[in-house]
């Protein structure tokens, strides 16, 4: 039998429509791109939520660690959107671009896509300057004569640490992060026991 939304009780279809209304606002404008893939885009059911979570406990999931917002679609893109308040998107865009590089399978790719993301964010006064050391800046540069697919991850490391211990402890007191949570608790702990987030299914 079809679960349609005439199933849910009124009041658990408008706390889903605020909830998602209000997570859309977070995201707005937050995209990173083609190469890094279109993370500003909402996913109410994401299939990147640890073990089928629904989203209000991916949501309540991402104060839990810094790998458990990384591992969430959605919750990069929120992390995205707040680093853009803060001017420092280029941290995480460096970090995902290095992760789809590893992914790269041919050699002739991989030592292209190395240059790419080496000019981007690695080099010089590049468009999008991560902030490493010298000493890990001269190391990637000498790691892309011989390209392979871990010839980031020191100056990725590095990046992924520096936002570990500085940025996403902001993120998590962020109003927009807390307003969210606390919509996010309130969802879990509805008397009527909705969850509007969890996929319908025949």
């Amino acid at each position: 039998m079809c679960r349609t939304l005439s199933a849910f009780p009124t009041t658990c279809l408008e706390r889903a429509k605020e909830f998602k209304t209000r997570l859309g606002i977070f995201l707005h404008k937050s995209d990173l791109g083609s190469d890094t893939g279109n993370v500003g885009k909402l996913e109410w059911n994401s299939k990147h939520s640890k073990e089928g979570r629904n989203f209000s406990e991916d949501v309540l999931g991402w104060r839990e660690s810094f790998d458990s917002l990384l591992s969430s679609r959605n919750g990069v893109a929120a992390f995205h959107a707040f680093l853009k308040t803060e001017f420092s998107e280029e941290n995480l865009e460096f970090w995902l671009a290095c992760e789809e590089f590893k992914k790269i399978r041919s050699a002739t790719k991989l030592a292209s896509r190395a240059h790419r993301i080496f000019e981007e964010f690695i080099c010089s006064e590049a468009p999008k300057e991560v902030n490493i050391d010298h000493e890990t800046r001269e190391l990637t540069r000498m790691n892309l004569q011989a390209a392979t697919a871990t010839c980031f991850d020191v100056a990725q490391g590095k990046t992924r640490t520096l936002m570990e211990k500085d940025s996403y402890p902001r993120f998590l007191k962020s109003t927009a992060y807390r307003d969210l949570a606390a919509q996010a608790s309130a969802t879990n702990t509805s008397p009527s026991g909705c969850s509007p987030a969890k996929p319908l299914h025949t």
